[in-house]
């Protein structure tokens, strides 16, 4: 049995609304086990003997669809994919503030051509990195929350769909998904 996370697009950020209670009972539902959920923002964890994230992304994107109405970008990633970003952070020494070191998860990697073409608006004091199917990021001046230089942005920009965690979070994961 495998460990994943999968994360979701968008939920409990805006208008999507979705209860962790009813996360845990889709996954659960879906045939995985030891299933928890971590904060309110669609981050659940589970083990699975399925071996492929695509179809484990796709099968709860298609169940929260008929059975909640709810249509949900789902990234999954392994215990070990996890374990590596985790490990792989360009911006380790800056894990002083992990509310200004965040990672995007996109769903797929992007092309080389719009990644050498990803820019920070003017303006904006933030460095990145895309290595893969990530992009590291750290805020230095004002925070994500109040940057242009955003999830919407970074899939405007590469062309895929993503979804943004913060340092505290991806620690938190990294260890729920190593467990």
């Amino acid at each position: 049995m495998t460990r994943y996370v999968a994360l979701l697009r968008g939920v409990n950020v805006g208008t999507t609304r979705l209860a962790m209670a009813d996360l845990r009972r889709i996954v659960t539902d879906l045939g995985h086990d030891d299933v928890k959920t971590y904060l309110q923002s669609g981050n659940v964890a589970f083990g699975s003997t399925v071996r492929d994230a695509e179809k484990l992304a796709a099968g709860i994107e298609r169940a929260l669809a008929d059975e909640l109405a709810l249509t949900v970008p789902v990234l999954v990633r392994s215990g070990r994919e996890l374990a590596a970003v985790a490990g792989g952070n360009p911006f380790v020494d800056r894990e002083d503030d992990p509310k200004r070191l965040l990672v995007a998860f996109l769903r797929t990697a992007p092309t080389q051509s719009t990644v050498d073409g990803l820019s920070v608006p003017g303006g904006e004091n933030v460095s990145f990195t895309v290595t893969g199917r990530e992009v590291f990021l750290h805020y230095v001046d004002d925070g994500y929350g109040r940057s242009r230089f955003n999830n919407m942005y970074l899939e405007k920009k590469l062309g895929v769909v993503a979804t943004t965690r913060n340092w505290k979070s991806v620690r938190a994961l990294a260890e729920m998904a190593a467990t």
